[in-house]
């Protein structure tokens, strides 16, 4: 289907918060030749899509060579019935319970949150256990609970996952609770939509007064973002001060997050800061069975085992794979075999390059931008030094296992060096499809070498 291609492109594209948060939830209806009907929970969402991400849907089809093909945006028909009654009960044609003056209007709405990502859909190993742990004491409101907590993890590790299993958690066990859940982006345009219509008194309202539990994803955009860290420092004293609970999610930690204010960097950091990092072999085996499960695929250990030797990193190659597997497996017509997961693992994840190493692809990049590996590892800033430095780290965090330290040592920097090369390319490749291409060509070369 070409829906699920599109997704496939999409979800490498953007943010792991923007993905979950305005791509999973919609649904194909039909597609044909002459177009997608793509469906929504509500007319807001599909209006907010059309606007902000149509762009991107139409460039993953340019990409997939069907550039003519037309998308359309409806309300689900599924949820419409479920939330004309929602409506109704608002405008009081429905006689219902009472509700007390600072309860949300109309009760807790889930439609934005990601159904699988719960605390029991979670799977807990020694790279996120202090996350995971600190998450529940949130939901819980446990009085021995950090209040304000960072978590710092890469694309696809899972702090999306934690975010909304918070949400999920207080939606169900504690519904009173006023949660407001949104990404510095979605800040940023709520801040300056009050500004333009002169009502940031409204603004401070909601974050100050009328907000139990504060999330934040994706800080690391704060970066030049002045006015939205101003607000965000305002607000974050107030809840805590007050004894309320925020949870900030990001690419980076607090300390390597450029152009940030030191009162803003100080406030993120006040709490408890944890990394998730690439699941280990255990955690690797327990995610496979959980989604092998849920796609209802039968693995037997050798499977299980081959899988979690090859496919490292982030999360959602895992489940690619399980996907693929599942494919393979139905077009086949038959259970899964060995030979089905070795094939999935060589077509549709790739194999990592035997004895794959930073100072092996510093030094590979090197050689196709004809530049010195001299130069790499010197303070040059020159563009024609710079980028292909930058690519190369990026390259490194993809493709291998090596610490942002390790790789750092290859170019003679430090880890925070890795952090801002890694963020200027994945920005890049979003938005540049000449740096997106140089990207995978140079991927496709390194995989490829023996």
């Amino acid at each position: 289907m070409i829906w699920s291609e599109v997704r496939k492109i999409l979800q490498h594209q953007l943010p792991e918060s923007v993905f979950n948060l305005w791509i999973e939830p919609l649904r194909c209806l039909a597609e044909d030749d002459q177009g997608l009907e793509l469906a929504g929970p509500d007319r807001f969402f599909c209006s907010w899509v059309a606007d902000h991400y149509q762009a991107a849907i139409r460039e993953a089809l340019e990409r997939l060579e069907r550039p003519g093909l037309k998308v359309r945006f409806r309300v689900d028909p599924d949820l419409a019935d479920q939330q004309a009654a929602e409506e109704a009960a608002d405008s009081g044609q429905s006689r219902g319970q009472l509700r007390l003056p600072q309860m949300p209007k109309g009760g807790s709405r889930i439609r934005t949150l990601h159904p699988r990502y719960t605390f029991d859909e979670f799977m807990v190993g020694e790279s996120n256990a202090l996350a995971f742990s600190a998450c529940e004491a949130i939901a819980a409101n446990a009085s021995d609970a950090e209040p304000c907590v960072f978590i710092n993890a890469g694309t696809g590790l899972g702090k999306s996952h934690l975010a909304h299993a918070v949400a999920h958690q207080l939606y169900n066990h504690a519904p009173s609770t006023r949660l407001c859940c949104l990404t510095t982006q979605q800040l940023t345009a709520e801040l300056v939509r009050h500004i333009r219509s002169n009502t940031m008194d409204q603004f401070k309202e909601k974050f100050h007064r009328q907000c139990d539990v504060l999330m934040v994803e994706d800080v690391q955009t704060l970066s030049g973002r002045g006015k939205t860290q101003v607000e965000l420092a305002e607000a974050v004293d107030c809840l805590l001060e007050t004894g309320r609970r925020v949870l900030f999610t990001g690419a980076m930690g607090p300390r390597d997050i450029p152009d940030l204010d030191e009162g803003v960097r100080s406030r993120l950091a006040s709490g408890l800061i944890t990394s998730i990092n690439p699941p280990d072999m255990p955690t690797r085996r327990l995610i496979i069975r959980r989604k092998a499960d849920y796609h209802k695929l039968t693995l037997d250990e050798e499977m299980v085992e081959y899988l979690a030797e090859k496919v490292r990193g982030d999360i959602r190659r895992l489940e690619s794979a399980i996907v693929g597997l599942k494919a393979k497996a139905n077009l086949r017509k038959s259970q899964p075999t060995l030979e089905m997961v070795k094939e999935v693992v060589a077509t549709v994840i790739g194999e990592d390059a035997p004895g794959l190493s930073a100072e092996a692809i510093r030094d590979f990049v090197a050689a196709q931008f004809k530049v010195g590996i001299d130069e790499l590892q010197s303070k040059s800033r020159k563009k024609d030094v710079a980028f292909p430095r930058q690519i190369s780290m990026y390259l490194a965090r993809k493709l291998t296992d090596e610490a942002l330290a390790g790789i750092g040592k290859a170019f003679n920097r430090d880890h925070s060096t890795v952090v801002h090369s890694i963020r200027v390319i994945t920005e890049a490749v979003a938005r540049n499809g000449s740096v997106r291409g140089q990207v995978e060509h140079l991927t496709d070369k390194l995989r490829k070498r023996s």
